[in-house]
């Protein structure tokens, strides 16, 4: 397989850098390849390097005393973890797993934040994304609280649509999470989850194609969410 550039060229927080300034910045980071499995980030550790994921795809997670996974959320290309030891130098909130052979970018919590303070674009970008992770876990909070776990199921199904590829009504998802992932992010069992599925793949809103998951209507699916969250 060929290894991806090392480049942060495509990573999100950096979209309004000048060339030269990226180029910089890059010899800042220290480059890496986790296989999968490996660990990117262990909760509670006292480190604060903020990572940038070139190529392949992660989790953000905690484990429960007893062992029981809690999964917020997947991060693909272009995305960061790690921010928030850099800038308020506590422990590390959650963990972060390699979910497929992925390429990191590295940069120390001292060089992001110098960096932060002379690049203002970078700095509003990295508002914009903290914002956007408040509104995503407020939604999650409000799901768990108030609805029934046929809801969240749709809800969660809804998130990944539109992160996926949409064509006109349908939508694709690829790779579709294993179920028991998606039971961790929206806090219910393996087996309700499957249960559901089968549910809308026998009302034909869904198909199961490989490790892909079509939704042949989106506009439907957005309903029943708002149905069910009067939003």
């Amino acid at each position: 397989m060929r290894r991806p550039k090392s480049t942060l060229r495509n990573v999100a927080i950096f979209k309004g850098v000048t060339h030269a300034n990226r180029l910089k910045i890059e010899r800042l980071c220290a480059w890496r390849t986790y296989q999968r499995g490996s660990a990117i980030i262990h909760p509670r550790d006292g480190t604060c390097d903020v990572f940038f994921l070139i190529a392949g795809r992660a989790r953000v997670i905690m484990y429960s005393l007893a062992g029981k996974p809690v999964s917020f959320r997947e991060i693909g290309p272009g995305e960061m973890v790690g921010e928030f030891a850099a800038i308020d130098g506590g422990p590390r909130s959650t963990g972060v797993e390699v979910l497929e052979t992925s390429r990191v970018a590295i940069m120390s919590g001292a060089d992001f934040n110098a960096m932060l303070s002379s690049e203002p674009l970078v700095m509003k970008a990295l508002v914009l994304h903290l914002v956007a992770q408040i509104r995503g876990l407020t939604a999650r909070i409000f799901e768990i609280s108030t609805q029934a776990v046929d809801n969240r199921i749709h809800a969660e199904i809804l998130r990944l649509a539109k992160s996926g590829v949409v064509f006109g009504r349908k939508a694709r998802i690829c790779p579709f999470p294993k179920h028991r992932e998606i039971a961790s992010r929206i806090s219910t069992r393996r087996e309700a989850v499957t249960r559901r599925l089968n549910d809308l793949e026998r009302q034909k809103l869904i198909e199961r194609i490989g490790a892909t998951l079509v939704i042949h209507d989106l506009p439907e699916l957005e309903q029943m969410v708002k149905e069910a969250t009067g939003n």
